[in-house]
């Protein structure tokens, strides 16, 4: 029989190595996660981009240990669609905001955390009314919750860009709603323990019937300024979330935005690949058992799933959930099918030798179960129930029934397990090669720069953008104002140093709705609207030529659209032939005419002799035309 303090003290180094392990797995992972978003800058540019899986390591670990917390850290750092907005060059806010909404929800749930994005101050309402609901109410439960709607309003209505929209939009009032029910719920528990059943009977009695008055006073309030506004209090976002028809019927310009389209399929294997088949059963391992952690982290995937199908920009966001759920799945079959091998290897049969073999090789599970259970009983003391006596009772006899079940689920054939083993390696290397390549092609290419590959594998780059913007801080002057559309607003500012007329970051729907409709309108109307904003040149990207996709006149149904929308006289059917966009013979005069046409196919004719539009993959109908109000200073 082995000494006890042999067995302790090879328990304890045991454990430290696997923290030591833990660590340094962890380091390497942090390296990897910025080693693979360096393809952009070996290949273009250098600009060093900063990411940081650990805080999605961290809220894993939360819930699952870890172990999963490792899985889901790796797989997050490499992640083709978080790479999409955190690669190198790529100077987005997203790589920061993803970091920031996983480092809430690690704080939510060490019970330390505020904040005020909508997609965290509506997410966590609804779990702690899931708690309520599901009898796991509990005084942290109140402590996280109340001050998180507290603090996080009042430091949200500090912010400028938010102000009072804090507590007068209807994105907020989810938490505040969730915030009366649970101060209900711990008042209704606070006199339960101080009155007798009779008396707790009344006074929940009359609690109810006053926090129904309240609750409907309240109600209706909200409902009168909800009502008040003709969007119902909501954002014309979060209303496209809602409702995804209703940008493309009632705000053309959030429709307009490419990420704010519905993600098709491919795009769902593109951006998380192998973890779409892993997620479902890291949500099954969730609910064995379910605690607060996990139910917050199953009602996390839920709801990133249902905006990730709305908006193909939110499948950032679902990234990280299925990370999480995958880091999970993964973490749990491993450690299902090694425990069976390790069984099987040392010829384990009867309950005496699994339960030395149990002992012998589950101490970092032990120790992880452990910590779980401590705060299991913490959280059980502070739940009033009326069954915990008996609880109490049935501690000593749950346990060995629980053993065996896990017993006679974890012990399974020595070649099924091999097997799978295999498989998951097998697939975990097929998500890394899917994940380098995504990194190293599918999003390294900044927006500026363009590359293509001829049909004898050589590379051709295209850095038109750059020539331009570089040929307008040469040969302009510095107060004249440049006229594009808004996707090109930022460039010039940055890289032209030119003032524009619209940006990215253009709120004012008039203005965007001006650009639109000089774009849509005949020369001369074009040339009275640019001359009246003082404009000196107009940037048209024009990629017919060469066969680049995203130029203005793929966008410039959205341009006529949003024009018509500030401006009546601009009217989408005069654009269209039999409902069809066509520049080709058959697109109608007011198409053949207006501006962006004669801007993007000026002189078109002269390359081939056709007019050929590789793009469209059609000829052009109008080729010989002249400019009457505008000079071609520049093409390329």
């Amino acid at each position: 029989m082995a000494d006890p303090e042999n067995a302790k003290e090879a328990t304890t180094l045991r454990y430290a190595f696997g923290n030591v392990l833990s660590f340094f797995i962890l380091l390497l992972i942090g390296v990897l996660a910025f080693s693979i978003r360096l393809f952009s800058v070996i290949k273009y540019e250098s600009v060093i981009h900063e990411f940081d899986p650990y805080f999605n390591y961290r809220v894993t670990q939360e819930v699952k240990g870890a172990g999963a917390g490792l899985t889901a850290a790796a797989l997050l750092a490499m992640v083709p669609s978080y790479i999409s907005r955190s690669v190198a060059g790529s100077y987005d806010n997203e790589a920061v905001a993803i970091f920031a909404l996983i480092f809430t929800f690690y704080l939510y749930i060490k019970v330390c955390s505020w904040g005020g994005y909508t997609f965290i101050i509506n997410l966590i309402p609804m779990h702690v009314l899931l708690c309520i609901v599901t009898g796991r109410y509990s005084s942290r439960l109140y402590i996280a919750y109340a001050p998180l709607v507290v603090l996080g309003t009042l430091l949200a209505a500090l912010v400028p860009v938010v102000g009072f929209n804090a507590v007068m939009t209807s994105e907020h009032f989810a938490s505040f709603l969730v915030f009366i029910i649970i101060h209900v719920v711990a008042f209704v528990y606070y006199i339960k323990g101080i009155l007798s059943p009779k008396m707790f009977k009344v006074a929940v009695t009359l609690v109810v019937s006053v926090g129904l008055v309240v609750c409907c006073a309240v109600m209706a309030i909200l409902i009168a300024l909800v009502a008040s506004s003709p969007t119902k209090g909501w954002s014309g976002r979060s209303l496209s979330l809602l409702d995804p028809t209703y940008a493309s019927k009632y705000i053309p310009i959030i429709a307009s935005v490419s990420e704010h389209q519905p993600p098709t399929w491919p795009s769902y294997f593109m951006d998380i690949n192998v973890l779409a088949f892993l997620v479902p059963a890291g949500i099954i391992a969730c609910f064995l058992p379910l605690s607060d952690a996990s139910s917050f982290v199953v009602l996390y995937i839920v709801t990133s799933v249902y905006f990730s199908g709305v908006m193909v920009r939110l499948m950032l966001v679902l990234a990280p959930a299925a990370c999480v759920m995958s880091g999970i799945a993964l973490s749990e079959s491993f450690s299902v099918f090694t425990r069976s091998i390790k069984f099987q290897l040392h010829g384990l049969s009867g309950s005496s030798q699994v339960d030395s073999g149990d002992a012998s090789s589950s101490t970092v599970v032990a120790q992880n179960d452990a910590g779980k259970a401590e705060k299991t009983e913490d959280t059980a003391k502070e739940r009033p129930s009326k069954k915990s006596k008996k609880k109490e009772k049935g501690i000593v006899d749950k346990p060995s029934l629980k053993a065996k079940i896990e017993r006679r689920l974890l012990v399974l054939p020595f070649e099924a397990s091999i097997f799978a083993i295999l498989l998951l390696v097998l697939l975990g290397a097929f998500y890394v090669v899917h994940c380098v390549w995504a990194a190293a092609e599918a999003y390294s290419a900044p927006s500026i720069v363009l590359t293509s590959y001829s049909h004898d594998g050589g590379l051709h780059v295209f850095d038109d953008f750059r020539e331009a913007y570089a040929w307008l801080s040469h040969n302009t002057e510095v107060d004249d104002k440049v006229a594009s559309w808004w996707d090109y607003g930022y460039q010039t500012t940055a890289m032209a140093n030119r003032t524009v007329i619209v940006d990215n970051n253009t709120w004012n729907n008039t203005h965007i709705a001006t650009v639109g409709t000089a774009m849509s309108s005949p020369e001369k109307a074009a040339w009275e609207i640019f001359n009246s904003l003082d404009v000196k040149y107009v940037l048209v990207v024009f990629g017919g030529l060469v066969g680049y996709p995203s130029d203005d006149i793929n966008k410039f149904l959205w341009m006529v659209r949003i024009g018509g929308g500030v401006f009546p006289h601009i009217k989408e059917p005069d654009y269209l032939r039999d409902g069809q966009y066509r520049i080709d013979s058959q697109a109608t005069p007011t198409m053949l005419n207006c501006l962006m046409y004669k801007l993007s196919y000026y002189r078109f004719v002269e390359t081939d002799g056709r007019g050929f539009d590789r793009v469209r993959q059609t000829e052009i109908g109008k080729k010989n035309f002249k400019l009457t109000h505008f000079e071609e200073v520049r093409y390329s």
